[in-house]
C-alpha cells in the first residue's frame, strides 16, 4: 500500500494531501490597528512533486498578475497535480487597495528583501514572506507589469547562471526572455540566494488589465508546471520559440517637454531610427529621439508629458531583427487564436 503524501502546512494551517485552502497569514499592524494579512491560496497535489510559488502585486498597483493567479487557480487538471502550488494573488495589499506601487511609509516592498524581524515596516514584511513562505518552495514565478505610465511587452527574466531557471523560461514560453542578474533587496534576489529557480514575468501597465498579457502569463505557468511535472505532459501552449535577449538599455529623453512617439511595443529598431521629438510648447524647438541601439522595443513609457533624463524606450538586443519580428508575429497569433485554459483541458489539448 502505498504511503499518503504528508499534509502541507502555511501559517497555522494544515492542508492535506488531494486537498485545497485558503490561508490567511498576519504580516503587521498599521497605526490605526488595522491588521495587513497576506493571503495564499494553497493546492496540495496527493502525489510528491515541486512546491511552486506564485506571486503577484508585490507592487500593489500591478493588477495583471491578480487576475493570472485567478484564472490559473480555474484549471480543472489542478485536481491532478502533482506536488504544490502556492499562490499569493496579492502580496502588498496595503498598496492594492490604494492602487499604489508602495506601502505606507513610500518604500517599495521590492526593495526590503530579504528584510528583518526589527526593520522598517516593509523591511519586517519581507522578512516574514520569506520566512513563512518563500523558504517553504522549491520554485517561484513573480508576476509585474510596467511602473505607473509604462508598459511592458510581455517578457521573462531569470538569471543567466541557473540553469533551471533558464529552462523555466523556455517552457514559460513568453515573447522575449532577458537573462539578467537580479537586484539587490528584491524578492527575485532572495530567492536567487536561497537556491531557488525563479522567473520574473513582466506585461502590461500599472492599474490596467492587458488580455493578451494575461492570456501568455496563464499559458506560460501552465507550461512551467508541465515542464517541472507538475501536471501531466500534455501538448505544450505555443509552438513558437521565445527570443533570447542579453543586453538591454533604456533611451532616455535628453529635454523637458511634451512628447509625440511614433513606435510601439514589439516594434524591432534599429540603431538611429526615430523614435519620437520632444517639442515645447512655447517654442519652436524641437528635438528628435534616436534609438541608441538595434533590437525589440520591450517597454514604453505611455506619458507624452517627460522631463529632461526620464527613461523613454526599453530596447533588448536580439540576434536578429527579422527573426525578432517573425517570433513576436508568431507568438502573439497563437496567444490571440488559442482557446481558453479551461476549454483546452476539458478536451485533453493541454
Amino acid at each position: 500500500m502505498t504511503e499518503q503524501r504528508a499534509s502541507f502546512f502555511l501559517g497555522d494551517s494544515q492542508i492535506p494531501p488531494g486537498s485545497r485552502a485558503v490561508v490567511d497569514i498576519p504580516f503587521g499592524k498599521l497605526y490605526t490597528h488595522t491588521e495587513l494579512n497576506i493571503g495564499a491560496h494553497v493546492v496540495h497535489g496527493r502525489q510528491d512533486g515541486p512546491i511552486l510559488l506564485v506571486t503577484a502585486a508585490l507592487h500593489g498597483d500591478e493588477i495583471n498578475g491578480v487576475e493570472i493567479c485567478r484564472r490559473l487557480l480555474k484549471v480543472p487538471r489542478l485536481n491532478r497535480l502533482r506536488g504544490t502550488l502556492v499562490v499569493v494573488p496579492i502580496v502588498n495589499t496595503y498598496g492594492f487597495v490604494q492602487q499604489s506601487r508602495y506601502l505606507p511609509d513610500r518604500r517599495d516592498l521590492n526593495r526590503s528583501f530579504p528584510g528583518s524581524e526589527k526593520g522598517s515596516l516593509g523591511s519586517r514584511m519581507a522578512f516574514q514572506f520569506t520566512e513563512q513562505i518563500l523558504r517553504k518552495c522549491t520554485h517561484a514565478i513573480d508576476l509585474h507589469t510596467g511602473a505607473i505610465h509604462r508598459s511592458n511587452l510581455p517578457q521573462v527574466r531569470a538569471s543567466a547562471k541557473d540553469k533551471v531557471a533558464l529552462s523555466m523560461a523556455e517552457s514559460f514560453n513568453a515573447p522575449i526572455i532577458i537573462k539578467a542578474a537580479s537586484r539587490d533587496g528584491t524578492m527575485r534576489g532572495t530567492a536567487n540566494n536561497l537556491g531557488i529557480p525563479i522567473l520574473l514575468y513582466e506585461a502590461g501597465e500599472a492599474l490596467r488589465f492587458d488580455e493578451q498579457s494575461i492570456k501568455i502569463g496563464v499559458r506560460g505557468i501552465v507550461n512551467v508546471m508541465q515542464q517541472l511535472g507538475m501536471l501531466s505532459r500534455g501538448k505544450r501552449l505555443g509552438k513558437t520559440r521565445s527570443l533570447f535577449s542579453k543586453k538591454s538599455s533604456w533611451v532616455r529623453a535628453e529635454h523637458d517637454g511634451i512628447a509625440r512617439y511614433y513606435v510601439s511595443l514589439g516594434q524591432t529598431v534599429q540603431q538611429g531610427d526615430l523614435l519620437a521629438h520632444i517639442y515645447s510648447p512655447y517654442s519652436d524647438f524641437e528635438v528628435a529621439v534616436t534609438a541608441t541601439l538595434s533590437g525589440v522595443i520591450i517597454g514604453r513609457t505611455n506619458l507624452p508629458l517627460v522631463n529632461e533624463g526620464e527613461a523613454l524606450f526599453h530596447i533588448a538586443e536580439v540576434s536578429s531583427l527579422a527573426e525578432a519580428e517573425k517570433t513576436l508575429d508568431a507568438i502573439s497569433d497563437e496567444v490571440d487564436n488559442a482557446m481558453p485554459l479551461s476549454l483546452t483541458d476539458e478536451y485533453g489539448v493541454v
